[in-house]
């Protein structure tokens, strides 16, 4: 029942129906520390047996308990789950750090972001209404927001805790009863939070989780007859996959795939202000995050100040394992440090403008890469079209607005985007021409926004996450017409 460090996990850990199992094939997925490259524990690897059952129960919960539950009690529940999730900060900000990678006070975080969901959509759970519509004489109409049913979730390894909360919270706030395929590599907080979701009174089947691969357990939620919505966070490759196995059973997916997130630096801009946000938007969980700003666009004007002022930024920063709670820590696996490896060997035609320093001592093992800055990149260079996902970031010279904005709307992606500027003006032409699922203005993600709408444009996918557009996302509208004369 542990792990390193005495961090607790469940053993048999397929939850269905309100009991932890053990996969019905008994496989098992070796996890590994990304700190340095050590065995850290086995989890169920479920399969389609395991998807089919916990579908199954999902439905008898909805038919059952948690389906005749009131929109204030199932509230109640998960403002539970909220105060729980606070009461374990510590414990469950471990266990994400050695899972993931990510430095301590950023798992903490997540811990916090993950609470603040779940108050959030237990507040919000009784306050999803319908309306009454004019019509015609002699009849009163008016509209219903019911929940899909069984709704499947399938969550990335970068930020476990954040997707969980606001997927899986919005789906059950709705009423919607869940199944969670969790990340291969990393799925310990799921599996706790599942612990916790229980132990604040949860009905059985109404939440259930299945660790597995992507390929078996999650090819199944996607493609199960019983499941009435998906929700997918990862790669635009897989994503594709997701949507299409969904489309022959016909029902709605929610995306959220890359990005290659821009900000755009002009000349009157506050560089003093901009300048943490430049960095860490790019370097924050090692640059695995969807919304990471890959991209700094900055006006000639000022660019060799902001190129050198972030370069500095750079060199001073910390890079050690997850548990030393450093500025960086290791990729997540050593597949993905080779992947980012690969895309800096092909930048041998770039400048480093700056570039971390790995120190000696670091477990070689470890999937460590030194956060590295590039300037200038032209805008149509391999490293400024594609997602990274690694603490990589490309620092692009426009010359004016009308440069900017078609710099900045030249890829596939279109997730996130930032204007750093004095001129109100073009802060609104701007906000309204890029091409993105989220502007800020003088910003860079408004420290998470629990209830901003969150989602992308292009090959970053579709529908929205977080605050009250997420929970009509997992809610669908019946139209009620009575005649009475």
């Amino acid at each position: 029942m542990t792990l390193k460090d005495d961090l607790w996990y469940p053993s048999d850990c397929c939850l269905i129906d309100g009991e932890w199992r053990a996969p019905i094939g008994g496989a098992r997925i070796d996890l590994v520390d990304p700190s340095d490259g050590g065995h850290l524990c086995q989890v169920a690897r479920g399969t389609d047996g395991d998807i089919d059952t916990a579908v199954k129960a999902a439905q008898s919960a909805l038919d059952g308990e948690w389906g005749r539950m009131t929109a204030v009690d199932r509230g109640r529940v998960l403002t539970r789950i909220g105060q729980l999730v606070l009461e374990r900060t510590e414990e469950l900000a471990r266990i994400e750090t050695r899972d993931v990678g990510k430095p301590l006070t950023q798992a903490r975080n997540d811990v916090i972001a993950l609470a603040r969901y779940m108050e959030f959509y237990g507040g919000a759970a009784d306050k999803v209404h319908g309306e009454t519509i004019p019509f015609q004489d002699g009849y009163t109409v008016y509209t219903l927001r019911e929940p899909h049913g069984v709704t499947g979730h399938i969550v990335p390894w970068n930020y476990p805790m954040q997707i969980i909360g606001r997927s899986v919270g919005a789906a059950l706030a709705m009423g919607n009863a869940a199944v969670l395929k969790p990340a291969e590599e990393a799925c310990l907080t799921a599996l706790a939070f599942a612990a916790i979701a229980l132990e604040a009174g949860l009905p059985r089947g109404a939440l259930n989780v299945v660790p597995g691969l992507g390929e078996e357990a999650g090819a199944a939620l996607t493609a199960h007859p019983g499941v009435h919505h998906i929700s997918f966070t990862g790669s635009v490759n897989t994503g594709s996959l997701v949507q299409t196995a969904a489309a022959r059973n016909v029902i709605p997916v929610t995306l959220e795939l890359g990005g290659k997130s821009p900000q755009l630096v002009f000349n009157d801009a506050d560089i003093d202000r901009a300048l943490p946000f430049l960095v860490n938007a790019g370097i924050q969980n090692a640059g695995q995050t969807c919304s990471a700003s890959s991209r700094i666009l900055v006006q000639r004007g000022v660019f060799d100040e902001v190129r050198d002022r972030m370069a500095e930024k750079y060199r001073a920063l910390r890079v050690g394992p997850a548990m030393s709670d450093m500025d960086v820590g290791p990729l997540v696996s050593s597949r993905q440090k080779d992947i980012v490896n690969g895309f800096l060997s092909r930048a041998n035609d770039l400048k480093i403008a700056g570039q971390a320093r790995l120190p000696d001592d670091l477990p070689q093992a470890g999937a460590y890469v030194a956060p590295t800055l590039l300037a200038p990149v032209d805008a149509d260079h391999a490293l400024a079209q594609q997602e990274i996902f690694g603490p990589v970031q490309v620092i692009i010279p426009f010359d004016d607005e009308e440069d900017a904005v078609r710099i900045a709307n030249g890829t596939e992606f279109g997730l996130v985007a930032s204007v750093w500027s004095a001129d109100g003006g073009r802060q609104m032409r701007l906000a309204k021409r890029l091409h993105a699922g989220q502007v800020f203005l003088n910003n860079y993600g408004a420290a998470g926004g629990v209830e901003l709408p969150f989602g992308g444009v292009g090959k970053s996918g579709h529908g929205r996450e977080k605050g009250f557009e997420a929970l009509y996302g997992f809610s669908t509208v019946k139209t009620v017409a009575a005649w009475h004369g």
